[in-house]
């Protein structure tokens, strides 16, 4: 598989969600995820310790269609800033990092 690059915005202590279909990059068809598990982390640097850890759901694992979220009570409290994330998927046999990017994290300005 081949590493997919995005970046990403998080506006604190708001709900974050992201969908990605991905793509069998042999066939140029959905890649079938039945069977996978995945993780998604960000940090401030690559040797940091975790800043954050995104939900990673299979919306529709026929055709390639994953979501990362994190709840607003997660995002509150991360802290102003360019961090780095990637997805990580498993199919019990090895795990591919499949998507990498920033996350450029901002504060909001009105709070309830």
């Amino acid at each position: 598989m081949e590493v997919f690059s995005t970046n990403l915005t998080i506006h604190t202590g708001t709900d974050f969600e992201q969908t990605f279909m991905l793509e069998n990059s042999d066939s140029n068809s959905a890649l079938n995820l039945t069977g996978y598990t995945g993780a998604c982390r960000i940090r401030k640097y690559h040797s940091s310790s975790v800043a954050g850890a995104f939900n990673v759901n299979f919306a529709n694992r026929l055709t390639g269609k994953v979501i990362i979220n994190m709840s607003s009570n997660l995002t509150q409290n991360l802290k102003a800033g360019k961090y780095f994330y990637d997805l990580l998927l498993n199919d019990g046999n090895k795990v591919e990092r499949v998507i990498e990017g920033e996350v450029l994290v901002k504060r909001t300005v009105t709070r309830p």
